[in-house]
């Protein structure tokens, strides 16, 4: 069986007065029936590598296979054979959930029953309400119903989560998991790191347009040095080197950020009593300690010396 998603050497240049390559040799292979997360700040590249996957941008160069099909020459077998959820979807605001989702359908040669896509996102209550009625996360699930509809083997989700509240957000997740219950794949971006850490069986990390980093969660949080994270402050201001702290035992990295020093660790219980006695030993005390698992959060600022939110919320 061939993978669902095959591309290399990606690229995509815009050009003008001052070119810009959005996308500079992405390589991704989606294996069938996983969950395949793109991550990376706004403005890095992975919704323009999203749609160039989902046909609607072309690429400056590489090679693309989706479910092993070419859109060159098979378009019309690969969009009767994915979804795709925009990371804005522009529905019609006089047409209830019921008629949207019947108008999709029609789109399709083959699919489920109108009805059976509103259950699987859980808007049975709403079927009869006018878009306009709907909440944000309903919107978000009626999306994503239009994109279920057609019984896609392949789901593309672009942001799927993004401003939704924390249980629009869990919801969202519920459905997706239902999806890859059944060994259907699912492509999604997301700046939301526990996001990916709980759906995503890999992840790319994709920063100015290429690929950094590339594994299942836990090993890039392993390839960080240290499953966890410990967290201090010091008391009256008090600075010290990186130096002191990243050569204590157990401590493999050491870095000064939102005045706040956060040690990377691999075993806390050796890590935590050189720490505290090194702050003693300096005359020094702690304002604040605290200690965590380490995520992929700490793996993107490690990699790239920011958060994975820094650059604002427009563009991909």
């Amino acid at each position: 069986m061939p993978p669902a998603i095959h591309c290399r050497q990606l690229y995509k240049r815009y050009e003008g007065r001052e070119a810009v390559e959005a996308v500079r040799g992405i390589d991704l292979e989606v294996e069938t029936g996983e969950c395949f997360g793109l991550l990376g700040p706004n403005g890095a590249g992975k919704t323009t590598t999203l749609e160039i996957l989902e046909g609607l941008l072309p690429a400056t160069s590489g090679d693309v296979e989706i479910l092993g099909l070419h859109w060159a020459s098979d378009e019309m077998t690969i969009r009767h054979r994915i979804g795709i959820s925009l990371q804005e979807t522009r529905l019609a605001d006089k047409l209830t959930v019921r008629e949207t989702i019947r108008l999709f359908r029609s789109f399709y040669r083959s699919g489920i029953e109108p009805d059976e896509a509103i259950r699987r996102v859980s808007l049975e209550e709403k079927a009869r309400a006018y878009v306009e009625k709907l909440s944000g996360g309903q919107r978000q699930r009626l999306a994503v119903a239009c994109a279920l509809v057609g019984d896609p083997e392949l789901l593309f989700l672009d942001e799927p989560t993004t401003g939704l509240d924390p249980q629009s957000r869990r919801q969202l997740w519920d459905v997706i998991r239902a999806f890859r219950s059944t060994n259907r794949t699912v492509l999604l971006t997301t700046h939301y790191m526990d996001e990916a850490e709980r759906l995503c069986d890999r992840v790319a990390v994709i920063d100015q347009g290429k690929v950094i980093a590339l594994g299942t969660p836990r090993e890039l949080i392993e390839r960080l040095g240290g499953a966890h994270v410990i967290e201090l402050s010091l008391a009256d201001g008090a600075t010290v080197s990186s130096n002191e702290f990243a050569h204590l035992p157990a401590v493999q990295s050491a870095r000064w950020e939102d005045d706040l020093w956060r040690l990377s660790v691999a075993e806390p219980h050796i890590a935590l009593p050189a720490v505290l006695e090194h702050v003693r030993s300096r005359g020094l005390s702690l304002a604040a300690l605290t200690t965590r698992h380490a995520t992929l959060e700490d793996v993107f600022v490690n990699l790239t010396g920011r958060h994975l939110r820094d650059e604002g919320e427009n563009g991909g």
